[in-house]
């Protein structure tokens, strides 16, 4: 038993640790740091692979050159299209007009991006097959498991620790008593 409950101390650390990580992720998300995004197609293969998970930040839009790897709204579906900049012109009005490119399409997508913001969102980092994880743990039929899981390992390592033959033996022993003193 506890061998059992020192397993469980050890997982429910590292869960813990992963929770205080995707917290701190979360809180950069709101403050608009960074953009946590799973690719659902294969548009940029293979330098980025469906399933991967991108997590972009905001660079000024006037640093970004033909060639980047940006993620914009799709202006029908308000959607983030993470694709290659293949032309970007600053407007009179303020926007600029990007024309981007999926790596594996053969054809530019349909119309200009128009960017009304100071920053674009690029992919900072990848995880490989990170999107895909995290798609199949955030489904119910994975997290309700889990979550039961986590409950039952959290109490088993509230547990107290069960003691040893030993030390119950060493419990019912009589405490000796001080020499030189009566009864």
């Amino acid at each position: 038993m506890r061998a059992l409950k020192a397993l469980a101390d050890v997982l429910v650390w590292t869960l813990a640790v992963i929770g205080v990580l995707c917290g701190a992720l979360w809180a950069a998300g709101q403050a608009g740091l960074v953009q946590p995004l799973v690719v659902v197609s294969g548009s940029m293969e293979p330098a980025i692979m469906t399933g991967d998970l991108l997590l972009d930040t905001p660079v000024p839009v006037e640093q970004v050159e033909v060639g980047d790897v940006v993620s914009l709204p799709n202006p029908a579906t308000g959607v983030l299209v993470t694709h290659r900049v293949v032309d970007i012109a600053p407007q009179d009005d303020g926007t600029w007009h990007v024309r981007m490119q999926g790596d594996a399409n053969d054809t530019e997508d349909g119309g200009a991006y128009v960017v009304t913001d100071d920053t674009v969102l690029s992919p900072r980092w990848r995880v490989p097959g990170g999107g895909d994880f995290i798609t199949r743990l955030t489904r119910p039929s994975t997290a309700v498991p889990l979550l039961v899981a986590l409950a039952a390992l959290l109490a088993l390592s509230r547990m107290p620790a069960s003691r040893t033959g030993h030390e119950r033996a060493r419990d019912r022993r009589p405490s000796p008593q001080p020499s030189g003193s009566e009864p």
